[in-house]
Parts: structure tokens; sequence; C-alpha cells
């Protein structure tokens, strides 16, 4: 119970490594909020429900800031406090940038960049009014190392590192920790959608050979939420398999 009593939004959480994170955060206690634009976020916040944990869903985009003001204060209001973010929310849009549009950077760029400053700076407030917090934001090995094909995505999820490491400067002060957790190759719908060819190829730079699961993501946010990390702040949490590039 490394996070009873906690009050936690995490976004993206309708499914995949985001509903891992949900169940997880649940199974340690935590009140859960899922955010997401999926309506299957409302079946995985009732399962969660079902298991006995108090799970909540709101729809919403983390490009929408007048929403995510709205939702943020509506959970604070009810709850009482707000005491971990994680912004795991995300999209591809993957092609080289010879053929990359305008549009598909923009796209990515919108919710997997400017979307977590959107959520951060909307539960901030909340969190510095406590002196307390939890901020986890999900780069990825991409924004680390680049990618093939993959301008838009990588560029995203460096900034979100940055972003971190800027926060935590910021907001130490408050009590407020800010890491990021770089994925490597996880299994989930986005993954399963590629090509046999191209997730073999991907497979084989992994010394662990193989593909991570959610769950391996999720408890390193875990760990990040708990008071185990109090003292982890502006930091890249890889979890890779031991792939570097």
């Amino acid at each position: 119970m490394r996070l009873k009593n906690r009050v936690a939004i995490i976004t993206g959480a309708a499914r995949g490594i985001g509903r891992a994170a949900a169940e997880l955060f649940c199974r340690e206690g935590a009140v859960v909020i899922i955010w997401d634009l999926l309506d299957v976020g409302e079946q995985t916040a009732q399962e969660l429900r079902d298991q006995g944990f108090t799970c909540e869903f709101q729809k919403i985009s983390t490009t929408d800031v007048p929403a995510l003001e709205a939702a943020a204060r509506e959970v604070a209001e009810k709850h009482g406090k707000i005491d971990i973010l994680v912004n795991n929310a995300g999209i591809t849009r993957d092609k080289t940038l010879l053929k990359m549009s305008h549009l598909e950077w923009q796209q990515v760029i919108d919710v997997n960049l400017t979307g977590v400053f959107n959520c951060t700076k909307a539960i901030v407030p909340y969190l510095v009014e406590r002196q307390y917090g939890r901020i986890i934001c999900t780069s990825s090995v991409v924004g680390v190392h680049g990618n093939f094909g993959q301008t838009n995505y990588a560029a995203a999820k460096a900034g979100v590192i940055a972003m971190c490491r800027t926060w935590a400067k910021e907001l130490g002060k408050y009590n407020i920790t800010a890491n990021a957790v770089a994925p490597g190759f996880i299994r989930t719908d986005m993954t399963d959608a590629m090509p046999e060819e191209a997730r073999q190829a991907t497979i084989a730079t992994i010394p662990l050979r193989r593909m991570g699961d959610p769950a391996d993501i999720a408890y390193a946010y875990l760990y990040l939420a708990s008071e185990e990390a109090s003292f982890v702040n502006g930091q890249v949490l890889g979890v890779n398999g031991g792939q570097a590039s």
C-alpha cells in the first residue's frame, strides 16, 4: 500500500501502459482518476471499481486547456487534494522527414509535448498549495537516442525530458518532484500494429531479446510516485531491456 490515501491522475489510462498503471496504483491504495479521450476509459474505471477500488473516469483531451482546468478543480474539490500526476498519454504519426506532413508533426507535438505542459500547468497549483507532489512524465528511448521515421515523436519525447528537468528545479522548493520514464519497446496496441518483420528487427536490438510489458513501466511509475523516491528529482529512468538506440 505504498500509495495509500494518495490521489493520482493518470492520462491515457484507458488502455495499454496507462491502464496497467491505473490497476497497480489502485492496488497500492491510491484513488485513481483516468483522463482519456477513449470511451473505454469508463469500462476500465468500472472494472477497477468492481474490484473494490476507487477509480473514476473523466473524458478529456490533453489539448483542451479549459476542460483540463475544470477537471483538475473537480478532482481537488471532491477528494480534497491531488498528489500525483502521471503524464502518460501519447500518439504516433510515424513517417520519415521527407514524407512527414506539417499536420502530422503538429498533431504529435500538440499531444505528446504541449499536452504534458497543459496537464501539469492545470494540476501544479494544487500540489503547490499542499507543498507535496509527484509529477511523472512518459518520455521514450526514442527521446534519448532518436529513431528512424519518428522526427515528431522523438522531438516531443526529448522535450518532455527537458520540461521535467526544468520543473525539478522550479518546484523542488515546494516538495514536488518531477521525473521522466523512458520506455523502450513495450507490448501495446501501438507495437502490435507493427509489421512482424519490423517487430523482430527491433527485438534483436534489445539485449534481453524480448519486448517489455506494460507492467514494467507501471512499476517504474509506482517507484517514482512512492516515498521510496522522495529524493529522486529531475531524472530519466530508462526501462528498455538494455536497448541503447
